[in-house]
């Protein structure tokens, strides 16, 4: 599908490769505030490395401020938007060297703030590495219960 196709259920399709956006340029920036300003103060984020969501604002900027610092690299690389949603694959690097790819899938409100984030992670020992180091790296600073606790 080239940018700008109908879909086969005739909704607008756009897809191109990942250019300057708050979310792109949070993780560049590597600071809570960065996120912040993106998000909607009732947002949610779902994440394969998450025991259960985490709601708000705070909450979700604390989180994905951690996340930032966690990656040694990070590579955005596509993106596709559909109505209210943004789809971006990316790879990255752990701060063991551990690889990961994944599928973020980010849903605005009417303000075109982000009211959702589902995040995908891959391979499963990534993952579980993961959210123990954001189990470590957020302690004290959310509510415990979110992360893995290394075991």
């Amino acid at each position: 599908m080239t940018p700008s196709q109908s879909s086969s259920t005739g909704q607008d399709i756009r897809t191109a490769e990942v250019g300057e956006t708050a979310w792109t340029d949070a993780f560049a920036a590597k600071s809570e505030d960065a996120f912040g300003s993106a998000f909607a103060e009732d947002v949610v984020l779902e994440a394969t490395a998450l025991l259960k969501p985490l709601h708000g604002r705070t909450n979700v900027q604390t989180s994905m401020g951690a996340a930032s610092n966690y990656y040694t690299s990070l590579a955005f690389t596509h993106e596709a938007t559909n109505g209210d949603r943004t789809y971006i694959e990316w790879e990255a690097t752990g701060a063991s060297g551990v690889r990961f790819s994944g599928v973020t899938v980010l849903t605005r409100n009417e303000a075109g703030l982000i009211r959702h984030i589902s995040i995908s992670h891959r391979p499963l020992a990534a993952v579980l590495e993961f959210s123990a180091e954001m189990y470590q790296r957020t302690k004290g600073k959310i509510q415990e219960g979110h992360f893995r606790p290394n075991d």
